[in-house]
């Protein structure tokens, strides 16, 4: 369903390794996608347990869960972690977008996964997505 590079799963692993240390919990990464951001759709993630419904990934020792309602937005995605001078973060790279802001942060959603009555605008909204990089 989803790819998830070496470098995605190390991070993970830091990330969940530190928030277990404060609890008893199970936690992995959690994706998921909403309305918002400057193209209409933007990606979610967070350190959390799985909730059901939950589509598990487990890929070099690190588990991922993509929310039941992100699925179509997500399959064949390829997730990175990217550890540069000028930009760190994980990445999506999405075969299922129709475009994608220049933050990475947001997509539109090819015809066939558009949420019914959705709106999406005509052109990106680049200050928006410029202050969401802040």
């Amino acid at each position: 369903m989803i790819e998830i590079t070496k470098e995605a799963a190390e991070e993970i692993s830091r990330l969940v390794a530190s928030k277990q240390e404060e609890t008893d919990g199970s936690y992995g990464l959690r994706l998921f996608v909403e309305k918002g951001g400057c193209a209409g759709m933007q990606y979610a993630m967070q350190i959390a347990e799985q909730s059901a419904g939950d589509q598990q990934i487990i890929a070099h020792g690190a588990s991922v869960w993509v929310a039941a309602d992100s699925t179509q937005y997500l399959s064949g995605c390829h997730l990175d972690y990217v550890d540069a001078l000028n930009d760190a973060g994980f990445k999506i790279t999405n075969p299922n977008a129709a475009r994608s802001c220049g933050c990475g942060t947001s997509f539109e959603p090819g015809d066939a996964e558009k949420p019914e009555g959705a709106e999406f605008p005509e052109e990106f909204d680049e200050e928006a997505c410029v202050s969401n990089q802040s």
